[in-house]
C-alpha cells in the first residue's frame, strides 16, 4: 500500500468512528456512547500528559551530554546499563507513550540496541507508580516473584535481540 493510500485509509476509518460515536450518540445508543466516553477521557488524559513529558524529553535530549549516555548506556556499560535502564524506566510517566521517544533519544545519543529494548521493557513492568499500585493490592510476594521473574526475562531478550539486530547492521532511521 503506498503512503498516500494508507493515509487515506487511516482518515476513512477515523471519519467512520466519528459518524458512529456520534450517530450513537443522537440514537441513544450505548455501546458507541461508552466507545466516546472512554476515547475522550483517554484522549484528555494523554493532551494533559504528553506534552509535559515531550518538553523533559527534549530538555534530556538538549542537556545530557552523549558522553554520559555513553557512558552509562552504551557498548561499554554492561549490567550498569541495564540497571540504569531500570532506574529511568521506573521514574518514566506515561508508559510507552514516553518510554519510545526517550528510547530514541538514548539510541541518538549512543546507547547499545539492547539496553534500549530493555528500557523500553522496563517501562512496562517496573514503573513506580504501577509496582506501588500492584504492591497494595497483590501484596509484598506476589511483586517480587513477577519483578524476580520479569527483569531477567526482559535482560535477556533485550541482549537475544540487540546482538541479531547489531549482526545485520541495523540503523534507526529519522
Amino acid at each position: 500500500m503506498t503512503a498516500k493510500g494508507r493515509q487515506l485509509l487511516e482518515v476513512a476509518l477515523a471519519a467512520g468512528f466519528t459518524v458512529f460515536v456520534g450517530i450513537s450518540f443522537v440514537m441513544d445508543v450505548p455501546v458507541g456512547r461508552q466507545m466516546g466516553w472512554t476515547f475522550g477521557v483517554t484522549l484528555w488524559g494523554m493532551m494533559k500528559l504528553l506534552p509535559c513529558a515531550f518538553i523533559l524529553i527534549a530538555l534530556f535530549d538538549v542537556w545530557v551530554k552523549r558522553q554520559t549516555v555513553e557512558k552509562h548506556f552504551g557498548k561499554g556499560s554492561g549490567i550498569r546499563g541495564y540497571l540504569w535502564g531500570i532506574v529511568l524506566a521506573g521514574m518514566t510517566v506515561g508508559g510507552l507513550f514516553v518510554a519510545f521517544p526517550m528510547a530514541y533519544s538514548l539510541f541518538r545519543k549512543g546507547a547499545k540496541l539492547a539496553v534500549i529494548f530493555a528500557y523500553v521493557g522496563f517501562a512496562g513492568i517496573c514503573r513506580i507508580p504501577m509496582t506501588m499500585f500492584e504492591l497494595s493490592f497483590m501484596g509484598p510476594t506476589f511483586t517480587a516473584a513477577r519483578l524476580a521473574v520479569s527483569i531477567p526475562l526482559v535482560i535477556a531478550t533485550s541482549i537475544v535481540m540487540g546482538r541479531i539486530l547489531e549482526r545485520r547492521g541495523y540503523e534507526v532511521t529519522e
